[in-house]
């Protein structure tokens, strides 16, 4: 009959550590424990040691919890600091010398029996809380580190695209030839947003260029600069045939243009242009603004 009360008692010390009690199990649980010598907080400790096992302790502890903890053990060793002083005390006080030795526990078989009984006990609270978190699936290893989408990065036609289909106010003007008969076949369009101050050539039929010797240079004519200063709207060279997208790089804000034009340069561009060669016109006609 006690054997069947010990082993229920058992039961009911693993469920409290590691599920917790009804009110009738706790009840029960109160009557079998009294007069029991089984430790119930040999339990709680090793259902905390178990449930502790795969937590990560890389990182260091908080520092509030730190001195928390170093203030609890200095009151928890006060004690043992207060017994050590009141026997230096005696001996300086008697002329005798004694060695103190603390009182060794004396063991008996039924602690030995009522310690044997928690541990096994406390290897089927293990099997039954390994067992139910392997079953939850909440065993998990370290955490990987995602890896980072790379993002692609778009090309000057996609940026384009994209400029086209998100932008409200863009301005758009078809390209036509200059005053150098022998670029007549450039065509193409611009595309330029006021809002996002950003823009891009769509030319086909310009000349692929010696950038030793010369280079494309984008100028924009818009409400806020005179005909005789437009915005400079950065310098190109086009390295292979047929169509390219050249992404505009205005020097200053533009405002409202009226007219895109391409000239030919010395390497690296000018302040202000002659106009001698103006490799293709883009006028902003009204139904295009």
């Amino acid at each position: 009959m006690k054997e069947n009360m010990d082993e229920r008692l058992r039961d009911l010390l693993c469920d409290q550590a590691a599920l917790g009690l009804t009110e009738e199990e706790m009840r029960e649980l109160a009557e079998f424990s009294q007069g029991a010598e089984i430790d119930a907080q040999s339990f709680e400790l090793t259902a905390a040691a178990i449930a502790l096992a795969d937590t990560q302790i890389d990182e260091p502890l908080p520092a509030h919890l730190e001195a928390r903890i170093l203030a609890d053990a200095d009151k928890h060793f006060a004690a043992f600091k207060q017994e050590a002083d009141i026997h230096e005390s005696i001996h300086d006080q008697t002329t005798r010398t004694f060695q103190y030795a603390e009182p060794k526990p004396r063991g008996s078989f039924l602690n030995w029996l009522g310690w044997a009984a928690a541990a096994a006990a406390c290897i089927a609270l293990a099997t039954n809380i390994y067992l139910t978190r392997g079953n939850s699936g909440q065993i998990a290893g370290p955490t990987a580190t995602p890896t980072p989408a790379v993002q692609e990065k778009l090309t000057p036609a996609q940026q384009r695209d994209q400029l086209i289909a998100a932008a409200t106010d863009v301005t758009r003007a078809e390209w036509s030839k200059g005053n150098m008969p022998e670029l007549a076949s450039v065509s193409g369009d611009v595309v330029w947003s006021d809002a996002k101050q950003t823009g891009y050539l769509k030319l086909k039929g310009l000349p692929v260029n010696d950038a030793n010797k010369e280079a494309y240079q984008l100028w924009i004519f818009d409400e806020t600069q005179s005909d005789k200063t437009p915005i400079d709207g950065g310098v190109f060279n086009v390295t292979a045939d047929g169509e390219v997208v050249i992404p505009i790089d205005a020097k200053l804000r533009a405002r409202n243009p009226k007219a895109f034009a391409i000239t030919i340069e010395q390497p690296g561009g000018v302040v202000v242009s002659d106009r001698k060669k103006v490799a293709g016109l883009a006028p902003v006609k009204p139904n295009q603004a």
